[in-house]
């Protein structure tokens, strides 16, 4: 089974560019982590503040590594999340 995050990042008003471009550079950096299977972000066009983030881990460890590594800390705590409205994140599990 795999460890899906389903992530909804929603930035303050004229922060979307800072968020998009830490979300450029965080995307090829988790995609190369050993227990990442799938990492997506994407955009609605009429809705430009928020970004959503699909990911799926080997296991919850794996998701626990990508949160713990130096890209994470410097795209997404240092750089996008203080400049968020909010940030939602739901956990499932792959069935088969």
């Amino acid at each position: 089974m795999g460890y899906v995050v389903s992530a909804t990042w929603t930035a303050q008003p004229g922060q979307e560019d800072v968020v998009l471009d830490a979300i450029e550079k965080l995307t090829p950096a988790s995609r190369q982590e050993p227990g990442n299977r799938f990492y997506q972000a994407y955009q609605d066009p009429s809705e430009p503040a928020t970004f959503r983030l699909f990911e799926i881990y080997d296991d919850e460890a794996a998701y626990a590594a990508h949160g713990a590594s130096e890209h994470f800390k410097q795209y997404a705590l240092d750089q996008a999340i203080p400049v968020l409205a909010s940030r939602e994140r739901a956990f499932f599990e792959t069935i088969g």
